[in-house]
């Protein structure tokens, strides 16, 4: 017997109509890629994301098209994904910050065939449209204004692109698996891999994110996602904030400390989220000027390991930093270190145990820790393993790869190792091509980090493993300073002693200039590990 519930498909375009129609005079502010503030709302993003889609029919973009977006989070790139998803065209957001070789074959392993793109991106892509086959116009989010004379094919500017139709269009009528979206992932090992969402995913992940215990905003809270559209599905804020009625304070291409607050403050921002890099700008800018947030409730954290340092300093103006983990793979969101009873009434050093964990599952995200053999393993807090998951916004395949990423019982391996402790609290402790293996044991990089970030000179540490003829790899920490300070490798190391197992402590230090990134602004291990291959540990040579 089936239930006598409606045939309601869960398509995207639902989430904006909802937003004009419940919330259609609430604010969505930008940072114009041109400059001056820009002010619109949820009706008007609907009314305008119908131009965009009757502009892309009228072009002959089709159902599972791709079209390229290369944009900062404005208002406009916003209007884009709604009016390209809205005809069941796939909008592929493209990271800028990629090598421009790494966009082009981004680009052609897509087929996209039209790329919408910021003022900031035009010479890049003037650079590589030579090798773009596929790309049939390129649309330039600016007016006719400050348009730019530019090589690019059948190049038009937005505003006068969408001039040319009325609006008076309908959605397409699709099913709910079809595809909406594409982000490929960073492709630290091997080339990137294209993730696919489909409308049904997006949405069930955006309920996820509206999770009080997620995300968690509200139709009175005011969000700056300072984590960019083109980043892991920009962890669903596209889709949870309107669907909340959130008012949405959009970054654009400034996203230093200064500006950063600068919009914090006018715009009296309730909850951010973004990386770790941007948070330490943030509140250095604050630190130095003596400056308060008396809006911001929360701070969400992802993409790299939130020092205990930083959970602490918000935490000391009265801040909730919430640690979160996730993947281009999940949509992205996987865990969220929210404060679940009993451990909501913590306080001190116990509190912020909790905080620097990666959090508990959301519904709609299963997850398991196994061994090498696909056991799986306790959850004790304790014992590491392979991090799995499974749900309705996890892949199931890559792009145009033919080959099964999931194990016999449909659970994606993460490429991540930690512990789940008895309270569901998953703890990452490295990934699992960084792991090392010291005598047959695991050592955690990530807490090694972690710990030595928290020195007062230290501004940013990695720690790869070295080859060692006793143990097999020890541990080597590689040490930024912060300008103008000086330390010895005696002084970190003496600052670690007694805080990690004596069998964790770093065989060595040594200090950089600079420590290599990623496009998504992870530590680029792989380039560590190549500049320090013939380096030679002082353990290993006695």
């Amino acid at each position: 017997m089936l239930g006598l519930m409606q045939d309601w498909p869960l398509l995207c375009h639902r989430i904006i109509d909802h937003a004009a129609r419940i919330h259609g005079s609430q604010e969505v502010v930008s940072r114009s890629v041109e400059g001056p503030i820009h002010r619109t709302t949820y009706a008007e993003i609907r009314s305008r994301a119908l131009k965009v889609a009757q502009r892309l029919d009228r072009d002959g973009i089709k159902l599972g098209d791709r079209v390229a977006t290369i944009a900062w989070n404005t208002w406009r790139h916003l209007e884009c994904w709604y009016g390209i998803m809205g005809i069941g065209a796939v909008c592929h957001t493209v990271n800028p910050r990629l090598f421009p070789d790494q966009i082009a074959w981004i680009v052609n392993h897509a087929e996209d065939r039209i790329v919408i793109t910021d003022l900031t991106f035009v010479p890049i892509l003037e650079k590589i449209a030579g090798s773009l086959p596929s790309v049939e116009r390129y649309v330039v989010l600016t007016d006719k204004a400050h348009m730019p004379q530019t090589t690019l094919k059948n190049a038009v500017a937005y505003e006068d692109w969408i001039a040319e139709v009325d609006g008076n269009f309908a959605w397409k009528e699709f099913d709910e698996n079809t595809a909406a979206a594409m982000c490929y992932t960073s492709g630290t090992t091997g080339d990137p891999k294209g993730v696919l969402y489909s409308h049904r995913s997006n949405v069930l992940h955006a309920l996820m994110a509206n999770n009080k215990d997620s995300l968690g905003a509200s139709a009175s809270d005011t969000m700056l996602p300072v984590v960019p559209l083109f980043h892991a599905n920009s962890w669903g804020i596209a889709f949870s904030a309107p669907s909340m009625g959130t008012k949405l304070v959009m970054p654009g291409a400034k996203l230093d400390g200064a500006s950063v607050y600068e919009l914090m403050d006018t715009e009296k921002v309730t909850i951010t989220a973004g990386v770790p890099t941007v948070w330490l700008m943030l509140l250095n800018h604050m630190a130095n000027n003596k400056l308060s947030l008396p809006s911001l409730k929360l701070v969400v954290c992802g993409g790299s390991a939130m020092p205990r340092s930083m959970i602490k300093a918000f935490a000391d103006m009265g801040i909730e930093s919430r640690h979160a983990w996730g993947m281009t793979e999940m949509s992205p969101i996987g865990t969220l270190a929210a404060l679940k009873p009993p451990f909501d009434k913590l306080e001190g050093d116990k509190k912020l145990d909790v905080q620097q964990t990666q959090g508990y599952p959301p519904f709609g995200v299963e997850m398991k820790i196994t061994d090498d053999e696909g056991k799986e393993l306790p959850w004790d807090g304790k014992t590491f393993g392979r991090l799995k998951v499974s749900g309705p916004a996890v892949a199931k395949a890559y792009f145009r790869v033919d080959s099964n990423i999931l194990d016999k019982e449909g659970y994606f391996d993460t490429g991540d190792v930690a512990t789940i402790d008895e309270a569901a609290y998953m703890r990452i402790t490295d990934r699992s091509k960084d792991v090392i293996k010291s005598g047959g044991e695991w050592i955690s990089s990530i807490d090694l980090e972690n710990l030595a970030v928290g020195h007062p000179k230290v501004a940013e540490a990695a720690v790869i493993g070295i080859a060692h003829p006793k143990w097999d790899e020890r541990p080597l920490l590689i040490v930024q300073l912060k300008d103008g300070q000086t330390a010895t490798r005696e002084e970190i190391l003496g600052y670690m002693d007694g805080k990690i197992a004596k069998w964790w402590m770093p065989d060595d230090v040594t200090f950089v200039s600079a420590i290599p990134h990623t496009a998504t602004g992870k530590i680029l291990k792989t380039a560590l590990r190549d500049q320090f291959k013939d380096y030679t540990l002082p353990t290993a040579a006695a």
